[in-house]
């Protein structure tokens, strides 16, 4: 064999060798692309404290493993700075109504807690424990429950309306604190969480509250389809971050806080939040990102909006409500419609659901109900079919 018919065998083989890889490669690309089209990237926003990051959790519980006591653990030190936020927020507010304290004990116990370094805690021990259960037990602050609650006829004051920022006058008085964010549940059952063996339940779990920064992803597979929940930190700082996030959306899930209507911004002590909430809502649907993305409104925290109503009125922060005061129908059908009305697209639906994200068997119907409409929608495109 001569040394010209030798190199044209190798390059025979050399050849074979290239076709057979790009042969493999484009079989690898289109398998690839056929498994991402089984994959539906939902992408959750809305404003900070709308309630995103309880919805993932809900996701993991209804569609995941769930919390393990392993995994329920490492929120034992948040559900304790939570408790020590509370009443922070709470001191900070009888001092600013001038609320004395029935037991001059209290004078003391709200210096000692409101000392404690809040990221600095790590545990919920003496003399702590006494300090916060006095303080939530003064009689001075379950009066001023009932004295200032009072707004509506016959109305009956719960434990959750301690302290509410609202002050029934003939206007309205805005004080620089918020109390909504107070969790009452831990503060109610601080017996269970000072034990030594305490372990946080589901519903701890769900309450504990921690400002999302940067990029939560949570994926779970329904039906053989891999739905990947995308969660971003909704504080104005954040959303630089979301951008890498908005390609191949199939769907903008946006959460509303009901409750929000006459809360002021985290970051802005002068804006609403529910009209920075609209106007967040307004740039989402217009951008060209989102040009065939379905968009799904949730109006979250029906709950708090229940409560709220009977003392704080729509119309005072939104002159344009002309329904009856201290109805949660007409209300929420309010703030619906005034998210709707910003859609510019005729032709564009958006789907909406009230929630209440803390509520497991809430969240599991209409995130059913949420599922059908994503495939529906997208059976052929994503090749479900």
């Amino acid at each position: 064999m001569t040394l010209e018919s030798m190199m044209a065998c190798c390059l025979s083989e050399e050849a074979k060798e290239s076709k057979r890889i790009n042969a493999e490669i484009d079989k690898q690309l289109r398998r690839d692309k056929r498994d991402s089209r089984r994959e539906l990237k939902l992408l959750l926003l809305g404003t900070g404290e709308s309630g995103k990051s309880t919805f993932i959790k809900q996701m993991r519980i209804i569609h995941g493993a769930g919390y393990s006591d392993e995994d329920k653990r490492g929120f034992i030190r948040l559900v304790y700075q939570n408790v020590f936020t509370s009443m922070q927020a709470m001191i900070r507010a009888t001092e600013t109504l001038k609320i004395p304290y029935k037991y001059e004990q209290n004078r003391s116990n709200a210096m000692l807690v409101k000392e404690v370094d809040i990221e600095k805690i790590s545990g919920f021990d003496q003399p702590y424990i006494t300090a916060i259960k006095s303080l939530w037990a003064d009689p001075g602050i379950q009066e001023y429950v009932c004295l200032y609650r009072v707004t509506a006829e016959g109305y009956v004051p719960t434990q959750q309306d301690v302290l509410r920022v609202r002050v029934p006058t003939t206007g309205i008085i805005e004080y620089p604190f918020d109390l909504e964010n107070v969790i009452f549940s831990y503060l109610s059952d601080l017996d269970r969480i000072a034990d030594p063996n305490y372990l946080p339940t589901q519903q701890d779990v769900l309450r504990v509250r921690i400002p999302t920064t940067g990029i939560i992803e949570y994926p779970f597979d329904l039906q053989s389809i891999i739905f990947r929940m995308v969660d971003v930190g909704g504080q104005r700082s954040e959303r630089r971050k979301w951008i890498h996030c908005f390609e191949n959306v199939t769907s903008i899930m946006f959460l509303v806080a009901l409750s929000e209507y006459d809360q002021v911004l985290v970051e802005s002590d002068n804006e609403n939040r529910m009209e920075e909430s609209k106007a967040l809502f307004r740039t989402i649907i217009t951008y060209p990102w989102f040009q065939n993305s379905s968009v799904i409104l949730f109006l979250n925290k029906k709950d708090l909006l229940e409560e709220k109503i009977a003392y704080s009125h729509l119309v005072d922060y939104f002159p344009e409500f002309d329904g009856p005061q201290r109805d949660a129908q007409a209300a929420r059908e309010f703030i619906l419609k005034m998210f709707v009305d910003l859609n510019p697209d005729s032709d564009k639906i958006i789907y909406s659901h009230f929630t209440c994200a803390t509520d497991t068997e809430n969240i599991r119907f209409v995130f059913a109900a949420v599922k059908d409409t994503i495939l529906q929608l997208n059976l052929k495109e994503y090749n479900l079919v």
